[in-house]
């Protein structure tokens, strides 16, 4: 080939260069309106994900998306079904076993809670999201049908702990996958998944009636044998199966992938492009996204000095697992950790003050006299039916709430919980049976509506590559300070209000904290 030859080819692949980058700058453009705003993350990762964000918006919401609704949704469900479990049995476990501390059940379900949180969801960010995704739910599964057979109240503890690790996982891989695979018109999704969050304690309760209403101990039996209280033990089976048989869905009847933003982040362009154009095809539709498409970005994104090559990136990032590569991008600018801080701080007071009430209200209506009805199974059954119930349609109310304007996120998630502190306190007032119920059904259908939003928002204003770890530091705190509620429960002097009130305060301090949020998330794409 001659001089000219070459000359004229090298011009040519300049031109289609220079098409290529202004097609990419387009798309970039074009992409939807991103939470975090530009110039907050690494310029390549950016201009990357804003590339895929597009590339998953034009696929649309399609098959996969809605066969991820369902699977991610066992993990909501198992968010909040276990703590529930762990509540409903610690009556019936106390009236056998006769432990000189009944908060210690409580104190090992929220260890093993916070233990799962750390290792999950710092796990995901370093080795994927697909094993963690799987493995939760068994985990969960396994240790709830052997804690069936618990011969004492410590195994009963150990078992609790070790479920509890599979529980406290699902929050932040789940929301994680299921936002990074949702088009960012559909982002409200994540609120409405809740929905799973509120069946769990229906499903709990109507299970729980038969089993722990009829066949377990009173609580006047002073010799409470093994044979006479069966009924927590076959709720642990019942409980334990529907958890591995949520576990076999996920792992033999779905194919979950891994998420494209993560692999792209771990310096794994191809792969990233592979899922997009699996994920268009489950869904009956052609991505024209290419490999070039995000190559391309290395240039646009951060032009001088050239960007680090994938391979060296990816060997990078490997060596650096052990340190702290996925929190300090969640602190890189002021307004990021502000905002990373911030969110953090409101987890940490609602992780305290749900537990706490929990713990001293049943104290504190006791000691004013409250008249609860005539004691019934019946009763006390029907009336936890008819909280459970109501977190239903709290937490369809939050998935419109959070897409309607002048409201959004922010503003749904500070009068929620706000209000969630407010009838909390309300409660506290009830001397009878019906007063009661409807300040719980109040509190339950808030608090639905502030955990629904709450679970939705906080991944949302993480970038993708350091989602899971953001995810962990918030559940990390929300499990620390829900650590400290059966502590306080042990030694406090239970014949007060106090407790109760610091709850109240807690909620109202956390709504008004969330006004001062720095990012609002409605109609914008995460990255």
């Amino acid at each position: 080939m001659s001089d000219i030859q070459k000359n004229v080819v090298e011009e040519d692949k300049g031109v289609r260069s220079d098409s290529h980058s202004n097609h990419i700058s387009d798309i970039i453009a074009d992409a939807p309106v991103a939470v975090l705003e530009s110039g907050s993350l690494d310029p390549v990762y950016e201009a990357k994900a804003r590339v895929l964000n597009k590339a998953i918006q034009d696929i649309g919401m399609g098959r996969y998306q809605w066969q991820l609704f369902i699977v991610i949704g066992f993990g909501w469900a198992s968010d909040n079904l276990w703590p529930i479990v762990t509540s409903l049995i610690l009556t019936p476990v106390t009236n056998e076993f006769h432990p000189t501390k009944r908060p210690y059940l409580t104190l090992a379900q929220n260890i093993g809670l916070l233990v799962g949180a750390i290792f999950w969801g710092f796990g995901c960010d370093i080795f994927g999201r697909r094993w963690a995704f799987n493995l939760t739910l068994g985990v969960t599964g396994v240790f709830g049908l052997i804690a069936a057979g618990s011969p004492n109240f410590a195994a009963i503890g150990v078992f609790a702990a070790l479920w509890s690790i599979g529980v406290g996982g699902n929050l932040p891989v789940d929301s994680a996958i299921f936002l990074e695979f949702l088009p960012g018109s559909h982002q409200w999704l994540l609120t409405v998944l809740s929905i799973d969050w509120a069946l769990a304690q229906v499903f709990a309760t109507l299970v729980a009636w038969p089993l722990l209403g009829n066949l377990t101990c009173s609580v006047e039996d002073t010799d409470c044998t093994k044979s006479e209280n069966m009924g927590w033990r076959y709720f642990m089976i019942v409980m334990g199966g529907v958890a591995l048989i949520m576990f076999g869905i996920r792992f033999l009847l779905f194919t979950i992938y891994e998420s494209p933003k993560y692999l792209m982040g771990k310096g794994q362009d191809a792969e990233a492009v592979k899922i997009v154009h699996e994920v268009a095809r489950r869904n009956g539709k052609t991505s024209p996204l290419t490999l070039e498409d995000l190559e391309l970005c290395n240039i646009l994104g951060n032009p001088s000095p050239p960007a680090r090559s994938h391979a060296t990136a990816a060997i990078r990032r490997n060596l650096e697992k052990v340190d702290l590569s996925h929190i300090k991008p969640l602190f890189a600018t002021k307004k990021l950790a502000f905002s990373t801080s911030l969110i953090t701080l409101i987890w940490a007071f609602i992780g305290l003050g749900f537990p706490l009430y929990n713990a001293f209200l049943p104290y504190i209506q006791e000691q004013r006299g409250a008249d609860f009805g005539d004691g019934s199974t019946y009763l006390t059954y029907r009336n936890s039916l008819i909280i459970a119930s109501l977190g239903v349609p709290g937490c369809l109310l939050g998935g419109l709430l959070v897409e309607t304007r002048r409201i959004g996120r922010k503003g749904t998630l500070s009068l929620s919980t706000i209000l969630t502190g407010v009838f909390l306190f309300a409660s506290t007032t009830a001397l009878s049976s019906d007063a009661l119920l409807g300040w719980n059904c109040a509190y339950n259908f808030m608090s639905n509506i502030m955990y629904a939003v709450l679970y939705s928002y906080t991944p949302e204003i993480f970038p993708t590559k350091d989602r899971g770890t953001g995810n962990a530091i918030t559940a990390s705190a929300n499990r620390v300070f829900g650590i400290m509620a059966p502590i306080v429960a042990m030694f406090a002097d239970l014949e007060t209000a106090a407790p109760v009130y610091v709850s109240g305060a807690l909620f109202v301090s956390a709504g008004v904290l969330v006004l001062v949020l720095p990012f609002e998330s409605r109609g914008k794409a995460s990255l």
